[in-house]
């Protein structure tokens, strides 16, 4: 293998004189650069990237902290990011936190030893003095930590209000609400956005709230506890995967959706297309909001002027079976 001696020796020229061509730092003449690089071609050199990073303190690196790749939405959220970083012949180190903020703390360290030039948080188990340590360029994707880090998120809050909305629309009158994690940003708006719907539509004394977790498994056995006990016609699921427990839940108490249970979800992952019958939703533009996020992350690493700090996304209804052909009551 070909060594950085062995195309000085070819080019004619110092190690040094080599060093800065690949590292482009310092004024090599342009017959001098083309020689070198004529040299690393003949000789089919390649530069130890790891000890460019050590050097330069980059690497040609971003990390990408999802809270649980097992959730559809963020596979499509990674391949955005993924997608726009190899333009800019980037690559991207995917770690999953699991929701745990002891993991995240861990990656940041690995990811720091790697010397990254920057991070994508989907998360927010960490408090934003701990993120500031970081020392990188960071641009929060999904879910919002602080006003001072810029960030791509949807209109969860409207787009709440406008499932439990719809419900009404087609006929529903005690709609249920799963909720995600109470930790978790983006959840307790959709929550909120509920909430304010309800009282909007005089039925703030009807509201009802289960606990999901984000989780198919934990969503199913919930909405079952819960169809034992409540009249329930009508249900918005905080996030798609609750969604599909729900219609399963629903459908093993021997109910039909959506003539006796209407369900929507929140998201649009691709899931909500497959089920029997297919699960109406809000759809967010998951890859435009990793795609946006990506772009930022350039900018801030090649030091470009941001044109503003956050976004909010519009968000989509989907009507599709479980609740389009209801009868209303």
């Amino acid at each position: 293998m070909a060594t950085i001696r062995d195309v000085a020796k070819r080019a004619g020229v110092s190690v040094a004189t080599v060093s800065r061509v690949l590292n482009q730092n310092g004024y090599v003449n342009e017959e001098t650069e083309r020689r070198v690089r004529q040299a690393m071609k003949e000789l089919n050199y390649k530069p130890n990237e790891v000890a460019r990073a050590l050097f330069k303190k980059t690497s040609k690196t971003v990390g990408l902290i999802v809270p649980d790749i097992t959730n559809p939405f963020f596979p499509e959220l990674v391949r955005a990011v993924e997608d726009v970083m190899n333009i800019y012949d980037y690559t991207v180190i995917l770690c999953n936190s699991d929701e745990k903020a002891e993991k995240e703390r861990e990656y940041i360290e690995v990811l720091k030893q790697k010397y990254v030039d920057g991070v994508i948080l989907t998360t927010n188990q960490l408090a934003p003095e701990e993120v500031e340590e970081w020392d990188v360029p960071i641009v929060v994707l999904d879910r919002p930590l602080h006003e001072r880090y810029p960030s791509v998120v949807a209109d969860n809050y409207g787009g709440a209000r406008l499932a439990t909305r719809h419900l009404y629309e087609v006929g529903c009158r005690r709609i249920a609400h799963i909720q995600g994690p109470n930790h978790v940003v983006n959840a307790m708006e959709r929550f909120r956005g509920y909430q304010d719907e309800m009282r909007a539509l005089g039925l703030g004394d009807r509201q009802l709230v289960i606990q999901g977790n984000y989780q198919l498994k934990q969503a199913k056995e919930a909405v079952m506890a819960a169809l034992a006990e409540q009249e329930i016609d009508g249900i918005f699921a905080g996030n798609d995967a609750m969604a599909v427990g729900a219609l399963k839940a629903v459908q093993q108490c021997g109910l039909r959706v959506p003539d006796d249970i209407a369900i929507i979800g929140y998201d649009g992952i691709p899931l909500t297309e497959m089920t029997t019958p297919e699960l109406s939703t809000v759809s967010q533009p998951i890859y435009e909001m990793g795609a946006m996020a990506a772009r930022i992350l350039i900018k801030q690493i090649e030091g470009k002027p941001l044109e503003k700090l956050h976004y909010q996304l519009p968000v989509q209804l989907m009507v599709r079976q479980s609740t389009s052909r209801r009868k209303t009551t």
